[in-house]
């Protein structure tokens, strides 16, 4: 809500009162971790020299009026606002608040409840002019599972991981061959067993999370089109299988995270045939949407002519009808069965913002019931705060951030200063424990290789990965970017596993080992720290982060020309020369310093 800026003389101040944005239980006000509360204000770049939080508890204020007054912090800018933030503590889990703002010729005005107002003792005393936090309910308060800030994930789509067992090959299977471009129906027979086959290799790379694409019983190879949710899909393997590939995951410190579709339900399942086969007349009718009789797709000559809702037009994905209280029970005691059997560890949630809210309040309340430090994880392509207040997700697929990261890396058409203002913006889109756990990504089964998206130049990638390895969330690599596979757009995504380019001597294996490993030690640092993002010189990025003492560093050359500077020790770089006295990255190159 932005507030009312009328009662300040508007001809007599110079700040953009317009742009000052301020919003209580949001993003902008929230409890964070220990009782710390975090506060946050947005002002016009460069219009504010410095920012005073005067804040207390609101009956002790009847009395005293405020009890305390600390300096915000600039954490960072953008194009056009500057945001400021604060962490404080408060005795009674109660805070009463007010900014005031001091710009850069040295006037200063309050900001409050009530909006802008001149900077007077009266108005500070007014009780009425303070925001308020009424009660910090611990309820309330967004949590998030400790272990996944560090835990740096694995995306499998298990038909084209591994084979580990050729008895369960669907009829007309091929050869395993990643140089195929696979089409929309073809099998490779890909398994869990082939996935437990190669649990060693992924302890060895670093691996600390897997997220399978669904393993339910399905027709198709992606088996985004579930015929049943309690079983697992016959050409995958069994239930004993996955429990075991469950219990070896563990053994090595590797979370689960397994694909919930519930948004739609595949054309195959008994509940949609049951209502192909009786109409009106079906059990089944109000789990779906249709909107009209009979529900037949044979002469239908457009697809958005659909008698019924389905995933994007598809009519093999009629949608679920998840207000409707039998698909919730039902689809809750999917979500709670594999948690309390085979002791899961995650879900992802497919397309999930398409999905009613109320339905993925109930679903939170259930599974964190059986496993409270379970991951929650939505597929939301977009900004999310609606999802993100601590009553749904824990996080979303950060796709605002994989976009970002390959226009400027990948696909050269944004400018440095852009993607420094579109990075820093979205580094203050959730409360800091939200951006702790949002699920980092380049590409997916979704989207085309990132190895595609830059024209088969291994640098561009390199660098595009340090960088996302940098950033606050839990970072994810799909499937064999680790071995440089390449492929476009789905289905060319899901090619097969390149598993004869595994060697010691595989540079790019080794390269992400080392980035993995460089991660780990420096979680702490990117989770906690102060964060900074600058171009040093014209398309030269300086990223640095600072905690408690400690500082992580890298630059990236993405100009023309070499970049010099002095030698420091190096964690791990690539396209660069280490000369008697001088670093010289090359365009395109890249160095992470030891911390």
């Amino acid at each position: 809500m932005r507030r009312k800026c009328n009662q300040v003389n508007q001809e007599t101040n110079t700040v953009e009162l317009t742009a000052i944005y301020h919003r209580p239980e949001s993003e902008y006000a929230y409890l964070y971790k220990d009782k710390k509360i975090h506060i946050r204000i947005r002002t016009k770049k460069g219009d504010i020299e410095s920012i005073k939080l005067h804040y207390g508890d609101p009956f002790i204020f009847m009395e005293e009026f405020y009890q305390d007054t600390k300096e915000m912090s600039k954490m960072t800018s953008d194009a056009i606002f500057d945001y400021w933030q604060i962490e404080v503590s408060v005795d009674f889990a109660r805070i009463q608040y007010l900014f005031e703002l001091t710009d850069t010729e040295g006037q200063s005005i309050l900001y409050g409840d009530k909006g802008c107002v001149e900077n007077s003792l009266e108005n500070l005393h007014a009780i009425g002019n303070g925001f308020k936090l009424p009660y910090l309910h611990e309820i309330d308060a967004c949590k998030v599972p400790d272990w996944v800030s560090n835990t740096v994930w694995y995306q499998i789509f298990p038909e084209r991981f591994a084979n580990g067992n050729a008895r369960l090959n669907p009829e007309g299977t091929l050869d395993w061959d990643s140089s195929i471009t696979p089409q929309s129906d073809d099998f490779f027979g890909g398994d869990l067993q082939g996935i437990i086959d190669h649990l060693d290799y992924l302890q060895y790379l670093g691996i600390t999370g897997l997220y399978l694409c669904p393993i339910f019983e399905s027709t198709s190879n992606h088996k985004y089109n579930t015929t049943d949710y309690f079983e697992i899909d016959r050409h995958f393997g069994d239930k004993e299988t996955f429990r075991e590939l469950v219990k070896q995951a563990h053994q090595r410190d590797m979370k689960i995270m397994l694909d919930a579709v519930f948004n739609h339900i595949g054309s195959q399942s008994p509940q949609w045939q049951d209502v192909v086969k009786n109409g009106e007349q079906s059990a089944y009718k109000d789990w779906f949407h249709i909107q009209q009789f009979p529900v037949t797709t044979e002469k239908l000559a457009n697809k958005r002519d659909l008698p019924y809702h389905a995933f994007g037009f598809e009519d093999y994905m009629p949608k679920l009808n998840t207000a409707n209280q039998k698909v919730k029970d039902y689809l809750l005691k999917v979500a709670t069965y594999w948690i309390e059997e085979f002791d899961i560890d995650a879900w992802r949630l497919d397309v999930a913002n398409e999905i009613d809210h109320q339905f993925w309040k109930n679903f939170r309340k259930a599974v964190l019931a059986k496993k409270p430090d379970l991951y929650i994880l939505g597929e939301v392509w977009h900004t999310s705060q609606p999802w993100l207040n601590g009553d749904e997700f824990h996080a979303v697929m950060n796709y605002p951030l994989s976009d970002s990261i390959k226009e400027y890396f990948l696909r050269g058409v944004k400018k440095t200063d852009q993607f420094i203002d579109e990075i820093n913006a979205q580094s203050m889109y959730y409360k800091q424990q939200i951006s702790e756990v949002m699920f980092n990504l380049l590409d997916s089964h979704d989207t085309e290789r990132i190895l595609w998206t830059a024209d088969e130049d291994v640098q561009l990638v390199k660098s595009a990965l340090a960088f996302l390895f940098l950033q606050k969330g839990t970072p994810c690599i799909y499937y064999g970017t680790e071995l440089a596979l390449t492929g476009g757009p789905d289905p060319d995504c899901r090619r097969c596993m390149p598993w004869e380019h595994v060697s010691s001597d595989n540079e790019m294996l080794n390269f992400m080992k080392r980035l993995i490993k460089i991660r780990k030690h420096a979680s702490a640092i990117i989770q906690h720290g102060k964060y900074s993002l600058k171009e040093i010189k014209q398309d030269v990025l300086a990223l640095e982060w600072t905690y408690e003492g400690r500082v992580l560093k890298a630059i990236f050359n993405q100009s023309k020309d070499d970049y010099l500077l002095e030698k420091e020790t190096v964690a791990l770089a690539s396209n660069y020369q280490e000369l008697e006295n001088q670093l010289v990255i090359s365009p395109n190159g890249f160095v992470i310093f030891k911390n």
